[in-house]
């Protein structure tokens, strides 16, 4: 691969350099900041909670455990996985800091201060020493990540042996004229709310666009299967809206 020949990747419908995603991404999340959870709530009519809370009970976490929650944001995963493992720890890493900052302001941050780390990070070059942690998860991130092979050889890398990961990520629906209409709603709908909640439209096209170019359930499972991780399986939740995949170091 030459300089006149740079590497390319895509950023919703649109191909662009490998160089030019990450910062475009940062870009889309600092936008969105400040009304993240709200539009999580409106586009999914609030289902993402019960999506996460069946994260929680596949994962079950443990009190001795440690999680690293990567593109963890506002800190949803990390304080779902301390209220049900007290006395567990929790990393949550996010590229943008203006995520972490409005994870930093719920209340829930200062109740587990003491268990609860913030990190501004790379998914593709974690700042932790390998077997670091016990469990890593991830929620509708992965698919913003410039190369997902390398992040899941990050998170491979900082799993202790015997350790989980855990990837929430909405994905395909396998019935055609449920998929037609899910389309109709996530091109039309969608964008639209982000333009009114948020006053940003471009950047919640550029997330219903990310969502196709994702693979499918199949697909995925193969990926992390690649990345080392064995015992590789996923579950549906709502029809294949989303799909939670899970997988051993082992």
């Amino acid at each position: 691969m030459t300089d006149d020949d740079p590497r390319t990747t895509h950023f919703g419908f649109q191909t662009v350099g490998e160089d030019e995603k990450a910062g475009m991404v940062h870009g889309v999340f600092t936008s969105v900041a400040a009304r993240y959870d709200v539009m999580n709530d409106l586009m999914s009519g609030g289902v993402h909670r019960v999506w996460k809370n069946a994260m929680m009970d596949w994962l079950a976490p443990r009190p001795d455990q440690r999680l690293l929650d990567v593109a963890g944001g506002t800190g949803d995963i990390a304080f779902r996985f301390l209220a049900r493992a007290p006395g567990a720890e929790a990393v949550v890493l996010d590229m943008t800091e203006s995520m972490l900052v409005e994870g930093r302001k719920r209340a829930e941050a200062a109740q587990l201060a003491d268990s609860l780390g913030w990190v501004v990070g790379d998914a593709m070059a974690l700042p932790f020493p390998e077997a670091s942690f016990d469990a890593y998860t991830i929620s509708f991130g992965i698919r913003n990540v410039t190369r997902i092979d390398a992040a899941l050889a990050e998170a491979f890398r900082v799993l202790r042996p015997g350790g989980r990961l855990m990837v929430l990520e909405f994905s395909q629906v396998p019935n055609p004229l449920l998929q037609r209409v899910y389309d109709i709603y996530s091109f039309n709908v969608i964008p639209a709310i982000g333009q009114i909640v948020t006053r940003d439209r471009a950047s919640y096209q550029y997330l219903v666009e990310s969502i196709r170019r994702f693979p499918d359930q199949d697909r995925f499972a193969e990926i992390i299967r690649a990345a080392g991780f064995e015992q590789v399986k996923y579950r549906n939740l709502t029809m294949g809206v989303a799909a939670l995949h899970s997988g051993w170091k082992l």
